[in-house]
């Protein structure tokens, strides 16, 4: 259905009778979106709307939900300011109607159960029993294959670059990464705020060098860590997967790793033992399956997100300040390295 057609449904739905001679202007050229200056007949009289979109194209509007968050905030925003110009509806833009959201306040989505149990589980097992079984290497092996084939399919459509310098913009910048997780650290004993700033600083140069490296584009998971790898018989599920579907490599092998690295510290106090194996089994099969050893010198910044989460005690209040001390030393020395080799992550612990 064309735009004008809904459009003149909604309208009716609004006024709750019936629109007629109705036109849409398009305002200028705009940067950000576009605009429409609607006139129509409406119960008698002659009304003058402005109808604005955004263009789904850089400055944070990449996703439909980037858009969506910006138009919500707007309505409500508009409306609480005296003298602002009112805003009368936000819409959705479905198949065959506009859908208003004017009214919703908090946001839900449905699932299906997801079968099995969690990949922590397994880890938890392991750290109790300080020794591997083969089904645990061969599940190590299984998630890097996955994420090899997951990685191989590349993005090469016209807001790439766009789509990945926002993907590495928001490692450092976004609520959800490194500023955002500095920013719900309270004072703690193991590291002090010039320390975790400092992950923020050299996160910015980390930015520089990677920003442009756009054929890297890839699909991933976005929050590839133990919580949400569910096993069940031969495979597994994956849950709450994170801040789109196009990013870079490193992002999900560095969360998977770093969780092998925090828990190789609560067995051992450092990088030995049955999980410094599982992470080289990780490490080197997907590297075998991928030959992306470029992500070796990628992979810096993308580590240093992972740990500023795993030490942080808001999401794990349990280990001790030792382990907590050494996964910060880890990650400010990672993002001092040209190129990460996982034989020097012992030298990266002190």
């Amino acid at each position: 259905m064309d735009l004008e057609t809904k459009v003149r449904q909604h309208l009716e739905t609004v006024y709750g009778s019936s629109v007629s001679n109705l036109t849409m202007k398009r305002l200028g050229k705009g940067v950000h979106g576009t605009a429409f200056k609607l006139a129509f007949e409406t119960d008698g009289k002659q009304r003058d709307l402005i109808l604005k979109t955004l263009f789904p194209a850089e400055f944070g509007h990449d996703h439909f939900s980037d858009r969506a968050r910006v138009l919500l905030l707007a309505y409500a925003d508009y409306n609480d300011m005296p003298q602002h110009v009112e805003a009368i509806d936000v819409v959705g833009d479905a198949p065959d109607r506009l859908i208003s959201l004017k009214d919703a306040q908090e946001f839900f989505i449905f699932m299906k159960t997801a079968p099995g149990t969690p990949y922590v589980e397994d880890l938890d097992a392991i750290l109790q029993r300080h020794a591997l079984t083969e089904q645990d290497r061969e599940r190590t092996r299984a998630l890097a294959r996955f994420l090899a084939r997951l990685h191989q399919r590349r993005y090469q459509g016209p807001n790439a670059c766009s789509l990945y310098r926002r993907r590495i913009r928001e490692l450092v910048g976004h609520g959800e990464c490194i500023m955002g997780i500095i920013d719900t650290y309270d004072a703690v004993p193991f590291a002090s705020f010039q320390e975790l700033s400092a992950f923020a600083r050299k996160g910015v140069s980390w930015w520089e060098k990677l920003r442009d490296k756009v054929e890297r584009l890839c699909n991933v998971h976005g929050d590839y860590h133990p919580g949400n790898i569910r096993f069940h018989g031969e495979g597994f599920t994956l849950l709450d997967r994170s801040r789109g579907r196009w990013g870079e490599a490193a992002d999900d092998v560095s969360c998977l790793a770093s969780n092998y690295i925090y828990y190789a510290l609560k067995d051992r106090g450092c990088f030995e033992g049955p999980f410094a194996e599982l992470c080289r089994v990780f490490a080197e099969n997907y590297l075998e399956l991928t030959g992306d050893h470029d992500l070796l010198s990628m992979v810096q910044p993308f580590f240093a997100f992972r740990i500023l989460v795993i030490a942080n005690p808001r999401f794990y209040p349990d280990d001790t300040t030792a382990v907590k001390r050494k996964l910060i030393t880890f990650g400010l020395n990672v993002l001092d390295c040209e190129r990460f080799d996982l034989e020097k992550v012992p030298d990266y612990l002190i």
